[in-house]
């Protein structure tokens, strides 16, 4: 059975969800009538039209809230700003994520490499993650099961890295996973009923992967609404050993 299945009002936070996979998640949780709120955040409103419509219509259910995860007081407004309305929080999805951006693209070869996009692949792919753990955590220290998930990818690996190149993506993700992994170990003290892990959700049909669609075979480019049904799937599977691990979007778990 389902964690959701237990539990009568749920709530949930969806972190990224103006576009792409979480979006996704927002849409797919509006039809599941076991979701009592979800909490849905926004970087840019111009970049966020459909959510911010979708709240308009489902105004007691869908809140959209504006959170740049690398700025910290915006992140701790939010967890405050959800706090004043709901006591507990039993799914939260962490979909930022950043591959490329404007003249930032994944490195080829190490003359690609400057500090200033390093720096900016960490700030939104990995530090801005442990700060919502940070944050997060009075709303999921509770007697419930509750599960905080975030997006990470195969390629941020370290024991499955056979081709080089892409250093600040793969090293922000692994980093992504080092800090999942230990805010797991200290959940785990604190909030022993929430599982904390990393999800890799394939390579998925949105404005992220389109530039690097082009070798990726036609069985292998998932959409959006497949990538959301399998990690939901992932997620109401875990059994209470699973926190602090890597998992694909088929449920086998990544190594390191």
């Amino acid at each position: 059975m389902s964690f959701i299945d237990e539990i009568n009002q749920v709530n949930t936070l969806i972190v990224g969800a103006s576009q792409g996979i979480g979006l996704g998640f927002v849409k797919k949780l509006l039809i599941d009538q076991r979701i009592s709120k979800i909490y849905a955040t926004y970087r840019q409103p111009d970049s966020a039209f459909e959510l911010i419509n979708l709240a308009s219509e489902h105004p007691e259910r869908l809140i959209s809230l504006s959170l740049d995860i690398t700025e910290e007081l915006q992140i701790a407004e939010a967890v405050q700003q959800i706090s004043t309305q709901v006591k507990k929080l039993h799914l939260v999805v962490n979909c930022v994520g950043l591959l490329h951006e404007g003249t930032l693209q994944p490195e080829k070869s190490l003359k690609q490499i400057n500090s200033e996009n390093l720096l900016r692949y960490f700030q939104i792919n990995s530090i801005g993650a442990v700060l919502l753990a940070k944050h997060l955590l009075p709303l999921l220290k509770h007697g419930e099961r509750s599960v905080f998930a975030s997006i990470s990818a195969k390629i941020g690996s370290i024991g499955d890295n056979q081709l080089g190149g892409w250093y600040g993506y793969r090293a922000s993700k692994a980093a992504l996973n080092m800090f999942m992994r230990t805010a797991a170990i200290e959940y785990g003290r604190s909030s022993p009923k929430t599982l904390v892990v990393t999800l890799h959700p394939g390579t998925t049909d949105t404005r992220l992967s389109q530039p690097f669609q082009k070798n990726v075979p036609a069985e292998k480019l998932f959409s959006v609404e497949r990538t959301v049904t399998q990690l939901l799937n992932v997620i109401e599977q875990l059994q209470e050993g699973d926190s602090g691990q890597f998992f694909s979007w088929d449920g086998s778990r990544l190594p390191w």
